[in-house]
């Protein structure tokens, strides 16, 4: 159990030191490591054409209500676009703009380079691969967890059958 907690406390703290320090390594740009995280997804080949909301939500792994604000700074600011799906007209897609394009590969990409050489630069090549099928693995079983947790039928309240 001891172990366990320290794992996680440690998962914890890269967490918040990667939102900090990859923040900095990108702040020249305007960006934070959510509006990274979003030109990333919408700069992979899969999401040619945009990704809509929820796919780009599930993807990143963060709420819709979470994804929807951070959306709308980056629509404001020129890096995505909102429009809607012409495979769905009540769905819509989340696109790189021109401007997201330039600040995701010629601006951001380079200085984002820098930061993972600069956290990885002492593992060897043995060293991410283990790392990522770890990370991978707990991150298959929280998905699991949490799958199930949104399956699972509501739990009746026992104050509601005593009336």
């Amino acid at each position: 159990m001891e172990l366990a907690n320290r794992l996680f406390f440690r998962l914890y703290q890269c967490a918040n030191m990667l939102h900090k320090t990859g923040s900095r390594a990108i702040e020249d740009e305007g960006l934070t490591t959510q509006q990274w995280a979003v030109l990333g997804a919408l700069s992979r080949k899969q999401a040619d054409g945009g990704m809509s909301i929820g796919d780009l939500a599930k993807y990143l792994m963060v709420s819709r209500q979470n994804l929807s604000g951070l959306i709308s700074r980056m629509e404001r600011d020129g890096h995505v676009a909102v429009l809607p799906d012409e495979r769905d007209r009540r769905s819509r897609l989340v696109t790189l703009t021109q401007s997201g394009e330039h600040v995701w590969h010629v601006l951001a990409r380079p200085k984002i380079l820098n930061y993972y050489q600069e956290i990885l630069g002492d593992f060897s090549i043995n060293d991410v691969t283990h790392t990522l099928h770890y990370l991978l693995k707990m991150l298959e079983n929280m998905q699991r967890i949490d799958d199930d947790w949104l399956n699972a039928a509501p739990i009746a309240n026992p104050a509601d059958s005593e009336q």
